[in-house]
């Protein structure tokens, strides 16, 4: 009993001291991806959990404001990575996934409010039909500075197609956006963040320059930009503290070296891990 009451201690010792290393060690750097999905005062029971009502997105945004971050998108990155622009203190990307209406009702309103700009990933077999958005929808939020990206054709996990589909999925709906009026699509979102090692040769062949991961940490040039790291943002439960721990937890990740998805030295992908929602 004694011996397991000093082994007790001795690892309380140990989560303390690595507690307050993390809490001692500077923020890191880097740019930090928010993942959103429906910002809206309704919605059905299925999707709840994947909603930030309107009142709490925006307290969100005043709280990454007061912190001193300003929107990026994920062109910029790429952009600054390649030494074509400097990016802010601290960029911020915030991503909305599957393309709901309400992305243009209501989330795009506020964005303009707050001064900010956004990606958002869309399955393309979605647009137009009810509750998703329409193609004109789409057209005037990029003239309004939203970035679109890709989210597929079908929302299908790609991990779970054989090659020929996973290929269909990334080419098609790229295509099908370029060809109905939407300026070149160079980023990408893993439906429901299930990725393997083949994934981002893939994307590279079909002329995409980024796509994101559900993992939560900060990304930096040394990132695999096929591999990005997001932190989810879901429906708030304990209002901003719950969303000051998702950003908490983001850069605990990044310290301890967590989901650090980095290219070789010769841009070869390490070793990937795969994750599965």
């Amino acid at each position: 009993m004694n011996r397991l009451k000093k082994w007790i201690i001795g690892l309380c010792f140990i989560v303390l001291a690595v507690f307050l290393w993390i809490l001692a060690s500077p923020s890191p750097e880097g740019v930090l991806v928010l993942e959103y999905h429906q910002v809206t005062e309704h919605t059905d029971e299925d999707a709840y959990r994947y909603n930030v009502p309107p009142e709490d997105f925006r307290q969100q945004l005043s709280y990454l404001q007061s912190q001193g971050y300003t929107t990026i998108s994920m062109l910029d990155f790429m952009r600054a990575k390649k030494g074509k622009q400097e990016l802010p203190e601290k960029p911020l990307i915030l991503t909305f996934d599957d393309g709901y209406e309400d992305n243009y009702t209501t989330l795009l309103p506020i964005l303009e409010e707050y001064g900010m700009k956004a990606t958002v990933y869309v399955v393309t077999n979605n647009i137009g039909q009810p509750g998703y958005l329409t193609w004109n929808e789409l057209r005037d939020m990029q003239g309004r500075g939203i970035e679109i990206g890709s989210h597929t054709a079908n929302h299908q996990p790609l991990t779970q197609l054989p090659p020929a589909m996973r290929a269909d999925e990334v080419r098609l709906s790229k295509l099908l956006m370029e060809w109905n009026g939407i300026h070149t699509i160079f980023t990408f979102s893993y439906p429901n963040g299930a990725f393997d090692a083949s994934l981002p040769a893939l994307l590279q062949q079909n002329d995409y320059l980024t796509a994101v991961t559900g993992d939560a940490g900060y990304n930096t040039f040394a990132t695999n930009p096929y591999l990005m790291q997001r932190v989810n943002i879901p429906h708030p439960r304990f209002g901003l503290l719950e969303f000051k721990l998702r950003l908490f937890k983001a850069e605990v990740f990044t310290k301890l070296g967590i989901h650090q998805h980095l290219a070789g030295e010769n841009g070869e992908d390490l070793p990937i891990t795969v994750r599965r929602n």
